[in-house]
């Protein structure tokens, strides 16, 4: 009998508070010089809004951490996979900066974020192991690889795999990147179960870490307004962020869909990292140009531009919306393929060919 790892429940936890980009009208950015930038705060703000298309994002409230939102995500996804969560053999937490209390910027990864889960959602089964990943934006997606290798090995049947993060806490606001981050909590339930061979589930994947020069061109440095404060915020070197991604996505997205046995012309939809809406069109353009074709209209959904960038978080959730008919003129049917793809700090890439 023929098993594969296939995806049998989803949830998502977007907070409530929207922030428009309105919002940052009354914010002094400096340059990482230290000095002020000059340019009027609505140009930088349109220009801002150009590039990454985002107008708006969501930042979870004080009385809510990471962790929390993550539970209520995993939570979600059980339910619709209608599994007995005491059944579950993992819990996997993909974040960054693990909880982050409200106002206060020290990262807390102890106990690690899928315990918590695990206590919040109650369950005692010690069989059930939980574990975190931390592999920059790319975490979510790898912790999918992690389980597709750990279902063929014989070491898990069921899954609960979760993206999660509060990075409203740990910007700079004196930094007009801060713009781009957002929070949010996207998770899956998977499941090695029965199925004709390649008719579902993961097809192939293909990752890649490129930790030379490229190691710190997403990191945690000072504010940019020099004040002599130690406190460290993330920080990205965005030319140096897109044109690494421009170079290497797209041959490991092909990479995956040749190691999966499937041609450009066969996937439904690509599920990619949110993380720039310039970017990731440019990506799914250079994809399709290493097959002489273009992409087709639709084939690439989005959801940056109101919920910004929250790493781990997106792709979980946009597949989530898509499943549930939360985003417009989007479907997923039975027997769709789908391309999912992310890169992110490390510098890390990865991609997952995946048959619903």
């Amino acid at each position: 009998m023929k098993f594969a790892s296939l995806i049998t429940g989803t949830g998502a936890y977007i907070p409530h508070e929207i922030r428009k980009n309105a919002a940052f009208m009354d914010h002094t950015f400096f340059a990482p010089t230290g000095a002020p930038i000059t340019t009027d705060t609505d140009v930088l703000i349109d220009k801002f809004k150009s590039i990454t298309g985002i107008s708006e994002r969501r930042y979870a409230p004080g009385h809510i951490n990471a962790s929390d939102m993550a539970a209520a995500a995993g939570w979600q996804a059980l339910e619709d996979s209608g599994i007995d969560p005491e059944h579950l053999d993992q819990i996997v937490v993909a974040h960054n900066f693990g909880d982050v209390t409200y106002h206060n910027i020290q990262s807390q990864n102890v106990p690690a974020l899928a315990n918590r889960v695990k206590h919040i959602l109650g369950i005692s089964r010690p069989e059930c192991i939980a574990c975190d990943v931390l592999v920059g934006c790319p975490g979510w997606l790898h912790a999918v690889i992690q389980s597709h290798a750990w279902f063929s090995a014989g070491m898990a049947r069921k899954v609960l795999l979760i993206g999660a993060e509060t990075l409203s806490r740990v910007i700079d606001p004196a930094d007009r990147d801060s713009m781009i981050f957002s929070d949010g909590a996207g998770a899956v339930v998977m499941e090695y179960k029965a199925a004709e061979a390649g008719s579902r589930g993961i097809l192939g994947w293909s990752a890649q870490t490129h930790s030379i020069e490229e190691l710190d061109y997403i990191n945690m440095g000072r504010g940019y307004q020099q004040n002599g404060s130690p406190t460290l915020f993330i920080k990205m070197k965005g030319r140096k962020v897109y044109e690494y991604a421009l170079k290497h996505v797209p041959l490991a997205m092909k990479e995956c869909l040749e190691k999966s046995g499937v041609h450009i012309r066969e996937v439904s939809k690509i599920l990619i990292h949110q993380a720039n809406e310039k970017m990731d069109e440019e990506i799914v353009k250079r994809l399709y140009a290493l097959y002489d074709a273009v992409p087709p209209p639709g084939v690439m959904p989005m959801s940056i531009q109101w919920l910004g960038n929250s790493s781990v978080a997106t792709i979980p959730t946009l597949y989530h919306l898509i499943r549930n008919n939360k985003i417009a003129a989007q479907e997923i049917s039975e027997g769709s393929v789908l391309l999912f793809a992310s890169v992110g700090a490390g510098m890390n890439i990865n991609a997952v060919c995946y048959r619903v």
